[in-house]
C-alpha cells in the first residue's frame, strides 16, 4: 500500500543556510464577493508559475490583489481557463507566472518561499529526476540577487489533486457554495487523505481541499533521504 506524507519547511535547515526571499507571483485572480453565501474571500495554495500572462491583452486585471462580484470574477477566470491544466479549479486569488522579487543569503538545495512554495535548485532537480521522481514540473523563477554568484532557483508547479477525506472534516461545516465554491472549515488536527482521490502518477502534489498542505509519496521521500537534501519536514498521513 502506498504511503503519503505531508511536508512542511525544515525551518532549523532553513536558519542554518540563512536565505530569504520578498517575492510572490505577478498575477493573481481577484477575491470574490459571493452573492450566495455572502463571504468575502480568496484562496491561498493554487500556483501556476508555467503560466505567463504578459502577453495577455487583459493582464492589468491580475495585477492587483482586490475582491470583485462574482459575476466579474467568473469572467475573468473564464478569460485563463484555457491557459490552466484541464483539471484546475481556479479558486479566487489563484497566482500565476513566475516567483518575482528579490532573495537574500544562501539556499540549499530545497527552498521554501512563504512556507507554501517549494522551490529547488537545478542540480538537485535533476538528481531527483534521476532517481525516478516522477511529475516534477520545474519553472523559472524572476528572482534577483545581490550576490555575484546566485544559484539557479526553480519553482516546482504542485498542483492541488488529491483530497481532504470527509471523514477529517466536522460534520456540522457547511458543504461547499454552488456558486463560488467556498468550503470553509479549518485544517483538522488529524488529517486523514481520500484514498479514491490520490494521483497514482505523480510523487508531489497538494491537497485539493487545502491547498497550502503539500503532499509526497513515499518515492519522493526516500529520494530525497537517499541524496541527503534537506529543507523539508515529513508526518506520515493515513488514508481512508
Amino acid at each position: 500500500m502506498s504511503r503519503f506524507f505531508w511536508m512542511r519547511e525544515d525551518k532549523a535547515a532553513a536558519a542554518l543556510h540563512g536565505g530569504s526571499f520578498d517575492a510572490w507571483h505577478p498575477w493573481r485572480l481577484p477575491g470574490v464577493r459571493c452573492p450566495t453565501c455572502g463571504a468575502t474571500w480568496s484562496d491561498v495554495g493554487h500556483y501556476y508559475p508555467s503560466i505567463d500572462l504578459s502577453h495577455l491583452a487583459e493582464r492589468k486585471y491580475f495585477e492587483k490583489a482586490r475582491p470583485e462580484p462574482f459575476a466579474e470574477f467568473a469572467r475573468l477566470r473564464e478569460l485563463l481557463r484555457p491557459l490552466a491544466p484541464p483539471q484546475a479549479e481556479l479558486p479566487p486569488g489563484t497566482g500565476f507566472g513566475p516567483v518575482t522579487g528579490s532573495a537574500s543569503g544562501r539556499f540549499g538545495p530545497l527552498a521554501w518561499v512563504g512556507e507554501l512554495k517549494l522551490l529547488v535548485r537545478r542540480e538537485a532537480l535533476e538528481r531527483l529526476q534521476a532517481e525516478g521522481v516522477r511529475g516534477l514540473l520545474a519553472c523559472p523563477t524572476a528572482l534577483r540577487f545581490r550576490r555575484k554568484d546566485p544559484p539557479e532557483l526553480l519553482e516546482l508547479q504542485v498542483e492541488p489533486r488529491g483530497r481532504l477525506h470527509p471523514d477529517c472534516i466536522p460534520p456540522e461545516v457547511p458543504p461547499p457554495c454552488p456558486t463560488c465554491g467556498r468550503h470553509a472549515f479549518r485544517r483538522p488536527d488529524e488529517p486523514i487523505l481520500d484514498a479514491a482521490s490520490l494521483p497514482a502518477d505523480l510523487d508531489l502534489f497538494r491537497v485539493g481541499n487545502y491547498a497550502t498542505m503539500v503532499i509526497c509519496t513515499e518515492r519522493f521521500m526516500e529520494a530525497v533521504h537517499r541524496l541527503d537534501l534537506d529543507g523539508i519536514t515529513y508526518r506520515e498521513l493515513p488514508t481512508r
